[in-house]
Order: structure tokens, then sequence, then C-alpha cells
């Protein structure tokens, strides 16, 4: 018998390499993917409030110069702090004087040096204090401004020669000095050397008085330690913005040493202006016009005497 042969079978045609399929749609992917694809949202486009929890549009905080719907005075930086108080923003910035650097070479479980350059990379700022001269609601004056956002305001060798800048510019100008405080007391790495700045920064406002120069302070949140024990008691007028927490030691640390409850709001500026402490508790938008007034007032009086 003859053999038998299968018949061949026929073979599929090959298919296109994978990056040679998709007919026509392929070409119009890439653009698609561009309109539909994710966008990356920015972290900081939401602010929650800390009373009420609620999520806040950035840039309406912004507009309300950072002050929530339940009415929290939130904490502001340097550069939006003086941009807030001079007329129309606009203001001539003073420098603050360079000072030595980790004068100790203390270390706390971590270098000085390191602490200094991570707190100015995320604050962008060289140290605590920022100063400006221009009009505030219309009268010239130099501003110095604490800000928080390094290392919590601390008093230490730079914030100490800062406002003695300010006051000496103050003085060669024959303006006020306003003075924003904010603080967490003084500079621990800086040892006794952050504890002098208690009395050059109070010798520096004696100077203010010897040329009949008005010195106005604004207590912000927070205003405590070294910073309280100096110059931020020792206006001519004393305002507040709302809420602001004022004191030399904490609330907490109070009530462990007299072993006491504490009377609600202690320690805060409404209770304190109560208390003949704060001459004003002024809100944040009102704060220009309010320390223009005050300013005029006292120039006033200045020329008359």
């Amino acid at each position: 018998m003859a053999d038998r042969k299968t018949p061949d079978r026929p073979q599929p045609p090959a298919r296109p390499p994978a990056q040679a399929r998709g007919g026509w749609l392929s070409r119009f992917a890439p653009g698609v993917r561009k309109i539909v694809g994710r966008r990356d949202t920015p972290d900081n486009l939401w602010v929650k409030d800390p009373d009420s929890g609620e999520m806040l549009y950035r840039s309406d905080l912004e507009a309300s110069l950072w002050v929530t719907p339940t009415g929290r005075h939130m904490r502001i930086n340097a550069p939006t702090r003086l941009r807030y108080t001079f007329d129309d923003g606009e203001y001539e910035p003073i420098d603050t004087p360079e000072v030595p650097e980790d004068p100790l070479n203390f270390s706390d479980g971590k270098p000085y040096r390191e602490r200094l350059a991570a707190a100015r990379k995320a604050s962008g700022r060289r140290d605590t204090m920022a100063i400006g001269y221009g009009d505030v609601g219309g009268s010239p004056a130099v501003v110095i401004v604490q800000d928080f956002t390094f290392m919590g305001g601390s008093l230490g060798m730079a914030a100490g020669e800062a406002f003695i800048a300010a006051a000496e510019a103050a003085i060669e100008r024959k303006v006020p000095l306003v003075c924003y405080t904010a603080a967490g007391g003084a500079r621990m790495q800086e040892g006794a050397l952050s504890l002098m700045q208690m009395a050059r920064t109070t010798l520096a406002i004696q100077d203010l008085k010897a040329q009949r120069l008005p010195f106005v302070v604004v207590l912000t949140d927070p205003t405590t330690g070294g910073v309280t024990a100096s110059y931020a008691m020792l206006g001519d007028v004393h305002l507040a913005e709302p809420g602001a927490l004022i004191g030399f030691a904490g609330p907490r640390v109070i009530e462990a040493t007299i072993r006491e409850k504490l009377p609600p709001g202690f320690q805060r500026a409404e209770y304190l202006q109560e208390k003949g402490m704060v001459d004003r508790v002024v809100p944040r938008a009102d704060l220009p016009r309010v320390l223009g007034q005050i300013l005029s007032m006292l120039m006033d009086g200045r020329k008359a005497a």
C-alpha cells in the first residue's frame, strides 16, 4: 500500500511586531494620553482648619490674610507679614547683621550647624528676624518681624543683632519702631549668649526712648519665654492678634508647678486684655490702619513735646 501523506495545513499569517500593531488609532494615542492623563495636584492646594477640621482652599485663605472662617489667625511667615503691614505691600528691606554661627560648637544629638542648615532650607531665610521700612497706615515706620517658622522664632544672637539694627535704623530715620513678636523662647544651642540678648534688646529700646521715638509691639501666636521677659513687654503700646498665646512659661508647666487648674482662656490675648497686660486685641485685617493711627498720634505728641 502506498504511503499516505498528510496534506500540509495552511499556516496563519505572521503577526506584525507589537510596535507596529494598533492601526490608525495608535497614531492618536500619545495625544489622547496627554489630554486625559492624570495631573499632579499641588500638595499645598488645601489647608486644614485646625478648629473645625474643614479643608480650606489656599487661595481663599490668602485672600483672607490667613484668617479662617472660624476666626483662627493662623501663623504667617515674615515676608507675608511685612507685605500685609506696609501700605500697598511696598517697603524697603533692611539687612540683618551677620553673626558667628555655632559659637559653642553645640550638639544636642544633632550638630547646631546642621539644624541651622535645615531651618534655612525649609524657610528660605537666614534666621528668624526680618526688617522693613515704609509707610504703615500713612505713617513712616521701621517694622521688625519675628518668624516662628524659623526654629520656632527662638531668640539667639542673630535675632538680638537684628533687633538692635532695627532700633538703630528707626533712630537714624527718626521714625517709630514696630515689632511683631512670635517665639517659643531662647535658642538653647547658644546658651548664655542667647540669654544675653534679653538685656541687649532692652538697652536698644532705652536708646529709642531717649530719642522720644515710639516703640509699639504686636503680640502674635505664640509669644513666650525670654521674648516675653524682654522686648515683647516693653512697648509704649501693646496690641495682640485674636487668640494669640502670650506668656512666659506654658500653661502645662504652670499647672504642674502650682498644682491648680488654670481659668479658661488663660494666657490668651483676650484674657490678657481684660487683665490689663494687652492694650487692645486687633484683627489682622485692621492692624495696618490701627497701627497707622497709633503711630501718627504718638509722633504728633512727640512733636508737641
